[in-house]
């Protein structure tokens, strides 16, 4: 087998991205994502593209978040995992995000095993699987169940004090191995990071209390770069049985669209079953699946 050589492109070789296969349609996932040249890299053997990734970031960010498309000829595993491995840039997070019902498909199950094995072999381990949903008022806006009461709170700390509750217990993956590296307060720091890191007002946090006061949980309506969605919603453990995620899921809706959203994304581990259901009852359709990776820092990095 021939050497492999690795590129990382620029804008006189942005068109050499194009020159693979596209079996799990990122293409089309990704028709409104603006991907720098200089963060996509491509492998070659004999003159051939056998593997391509593309790392991600906001415009104002010095290096990219997280690597959300990766492209692997088959039995070119190593290839695709030494693409990642030599990159100048090690984001935690791999994210594929797939069309519905990926695994009935022999081809594209392959496809997926291909960049798994590549992603493995760069030092990431698959963390979870998540539907990720699409609401547009065609699906119909959701009633007001009129149970909670919603009020802003300027004051960061109470945030994070209901996170810590909220994530005490949690089936959220993400959250979990936050926790499973420094306890819940790290959790609720990191998803305070992430709210702040959203474009979108501080002002639109809100926390969900009974009409008797006691606090509920919370949603956060945002806008990520790419538009209108469902930045967090959380219940309290002493408030789960009633379905309140599903009032904090309809008010964040109601939220968006009253702020002129005409689309909505969301996502949720698909392990999150009662969440899932108030998604599909909320009138949320599942348009992708994504399979999210995690580093391990075990591999190590050429």
């Amino acid at each position: 087998m021939t050497d492999l050589v690795i590129r990382t492109l620029d804008e006189s070789s942005a068109h050499l991205f194009a020159t693979m296969p596209d079996p799990l349609a990122f293409g089309e996932k990704h028709r409104r994502t603006r991907f720098r040249p200089d963060w996509q890299r491509i492998a070659l053997r004999d003159g051939r593209t056998v593997a391509r990734a593309a790392w991600w970031g906001r415009p104002e960010d010095t290096e990219p978040l997280v690597i959300n498309w990766l492209d692997v000829a088959e039995g070119e595993e190593e290839a695709g995992a030494q693409l990642l491995r030599t990159a100048p840039w090690q984001p935690d997070e791999i994210d594929f995000d797939l069309p519905t019902g990926w695994r009935d498909d022999p081809h594209r199950r392959a496809a997926v095993a291909t960049r798994d094995a590549a992603a493995r072999g760069a030092g990431y381990e698959p963390l979870t699987e998540r539907f990720l949903y699409r609401w547009t008022p065609d699906h119909g806006l959701p009633e007001r169940p009129g149970r909670l009461v919603f009020e802003g709170e300027p004051d960061d700390a109470v945030f994070h004090a209901l996170l810590c509750r909220i994530h005490s217990v949690t089936l959220d993956a993400h959250a979990r191995r936050a926790i499973a590296e420094g306890g819940v307060d790290q959790a609720a720091r990191e998803e305070l990071e992430i709210f702040h890191w959203m474009p979108s007002p501080r002002s639109w946090w809100q926390i969900a209390r009974t009409p008797e006061g006691e606090p509920v949980g919370i949603h956060v309506p945002a806008r990520n770069p790419g538009g209108p969605c469902v930045g967090f919603i959380g219940v309290v453990p002493e408030q789960r049985g009633h379905g309140y995620a599903y009032d904090l899921l309809v008010e964040c809706t109601h939220h968006l669209v009253e702020h002129g959203a005409e689309f909505i994304a969301a996502a949720t581990d698909q392990g999150n079953t009662p969440m899932a259901a108030h998604f599909a009852r909320a009138g949320y359709p599942v348009v992708r699946e994504r399979v999210n990776y995690w580093a391990t820092r075990a591999a190590g990095r050429d």
